[in-house]
């Protein structure tokens, strides 16, 4: 297996530039290039591709945690903040309406 396909399996596993630095990053590219395993002119080009994997993978698994907490709420019943901000409005104008019934 070369140096790439071991790096994207790190992305693949959930380990990698989504919870390293970009310092993390740089120093393990580094160490790859003082063994050998990345040529120098490489090493910005694999630290450059293991960021934006990084923050693909991030935003994919915010997305994914962000799906399955909706899901949770609706399977629960729970109230969204748009159902919520929904009702409160129409309370408001209930309130309202009642208000201007009784000042008659």
């Amino acid at each position: 297996m070369d140096i790439k396909d071991f790096l994207d399996r790190m992305f693949t596993l959930g380990i990698g530039a989504a919870i390293a630095s970009k310092e993390q990053i740089e120093k393990l590219v580094d160490e790859l290039v003082e063994k050998g395993n990345v040529a120098k002119e490489e090493s910005a080009d694999i630290v450059d591709e293991l960021m934006k994997k990084g923050k693909e993978y991030q935003s994919k698994f915010e997305a994914s945690i962000k799906e399955k907490v909706k899901q949770t709420l609706k399977d629960h019943d729970f109230v969204t903040k748009e159902e919520f901000d929904k009702l409160k409005k129409q309370v408001e104008e209930l309130e309202a309406q009642l208000k201007t019934k009784t000042d008659d």
